[in-house]
């Protein structure tokens, strides 16, 4: 297998695919700030706005444990579409210290981990979320694929981008990665 663009347009294309809607696993919750949060976050938004929501719910409303992971997950979501890598990963951090079982604060942690070319962390951290189960697998499987390209590793990358075009086969982003890809026989 041989990789069709230079390395540069790989980075960039990591960079936006970790703060996209490919390095995103929301999580829909509450009412009030909080569901407005999760709205947000499921909606892809970036704006402050959503964020200072996200703030409000974890500061002022009654969360009980799960709802109060999930508002940082959702929060960190929104930093890490906002490019916000140390802020996002702090939020899956405190999301995974309250419940250590929710896949989505790793496979997010590793996402944040990717944006920053931190790609074998990255991949650990995807690797422990997947093993405890998320919403949205084919966004871990995506971002395993960046992370394992990351490491020069093409054809683990190239079976992580088919898994996630398998899982979810009327998303785009995998199919685009999976053309650039030429498959060589010996």
């Amino acid at each position: 297998m041989t990789r069709t663009i230079p390395l540069a347009a790989f980075c960039a294309a990591a960079l936006l695919g970790a703060a996209g809607a490919a390095g995103a696993s929301t999580l829909v919750i509450g009412s009030g700030a909080a569901q407005e949060c999760s709205d947000a976050a499921v909606k892809g938004r970036t704006d402050n706005r959503a964020v200072l929501a996200c703030t409000t719910a974890l500061e002022v409303e009654n969360l009980n444990f799960r709802d109060r992971a999930r508002t940082y997950v959702n929060r960190g979501v929104l930093q890490l579409r906002q490019r916000q890598f140390s802020a996002a990963r702090s939020d899956f951090d405190q999301a995974a210290n309250i419940d250590p079982n929710l896949g989505e604060a790793y496979v997010n942690r590793g996402a944040t981990l990717v944006g920053e070319e931190r790609y074998q962390e990255g991949v650990e951290q995807i690797d422990k979320g997947l093993s405890l189960g998320v919403k949205d697998p084919e966004k871990a499987w995506f971002n395993r694929g960046l992370a394992n390209e990351g490491l020069g590793d093409v054809k683990s990358a190239y079976r992580d981008y088919s898994k996630a075009a398998e899982l979810k086969p009327d998303w785009p982003a995998p199919k685009t990665e999976l053309a650039r890809f030429t498959i060589k026989r010996p």
